[in-house]
């Protein structure tokens, strides 16, 4: 599998999301679409980024975004963590892995002194046609957000 390249056309996809969707990326042409990777579920650092999106979803929108948050949860676990958190997008359960071997997100990481495989904290813009056009790995969640809405007016210009 073809992992993904700034400036070119992302590979069509198809997962699943809250709500019982099914989500192409060819079905959200026309808009410029925020997909961040999140290690887990209700952590302090997840739950902080996704509140971060929530809380600034208007400008996104204002902006002809939308934002698609991707973790390995289930998609039950999702269900909850958006109604518990009011996340006004969705997000979708990558359990097996398709997306975040496609966005080239799995990394060894050190948890309690072990190494595991897990998702290194990324987010990804891809325009309105298609096309990645801005990434940010290793993403420390702190005005991650402010920054991602910059590069997003900017490509309104």
């Amino acid at each position: 599998m073809s992992k993904v390249v700034l400036n070119k056309k992302v590979p069509d996809f198809e997962a699943q999301a809250t709500g019982g969707k099914t989500l192409r990326l060819s079905d959200l042409r026309g808009k410029h679409v925020i997909l961040y990777f999140y290690p887990k579920d209700s952590t302090p650092g997840c739950t902080r980024e996704g509140q971060d999106f929530r809380d600034h979803y208007a400008k996104v929108r204002r902006r002809g975004g939308i934002v698609l948050g991707v973790s390995r949860d289930s998609l039950k676990s999702h269900e909850k963590f958006k109604e518990k958190q009011q996340f006004p997008f969705d997000l979708i359960a990558d359990t097996d892995e398709h997306l975040c071997q496609l966005f080239d997100v799995i990394k060894m990481k050190n948890m309690y002194g072990k190494q595991v495989r897990g998702i290194e904290r990324s987010t990804f813009l891809i325009d309105s046609e298609g096309v990645l056009r801005r990434e940010w790995r290793g993403v420390k969640v702190a005005g991650h957000v402010e920054e991602v809405l910059e590069a997003l007016k900017a490509l309104n210009g």
